[in-house]
């Protein structure tokens, strides 16, 4: 139980001193940064989804 509570310890004091955090102001746009690339990434799965699902449809619309 102390390796718990020792490793929550150490792991506090190196978040509070050796990590390095972003301002505000970089952090908000770090965030519209990334929710820009997933809308733009989820248009194209599902794009690429929607011409899949039209191809496999006509396929088995032609054989059948």
């Amino acid at each position: 139980m102390m390796g718990i509570v020792n490793y929550i310890k150490e792991s506090f004091a190196e978040l509070k001193n050796n990590v390095t955090w972003p301002s505000w102001a970089e952090s908000q746009s770090l965030t519209v940064l990334v929710a820009v690339f997933s809308i733009i990434f989820s248009l194209a799965i599902w794009g690429v989804d929607t011409v899949f699902s039209k191809v496999i449809s006509a396929y088995f619309q032609w054989i059948g």
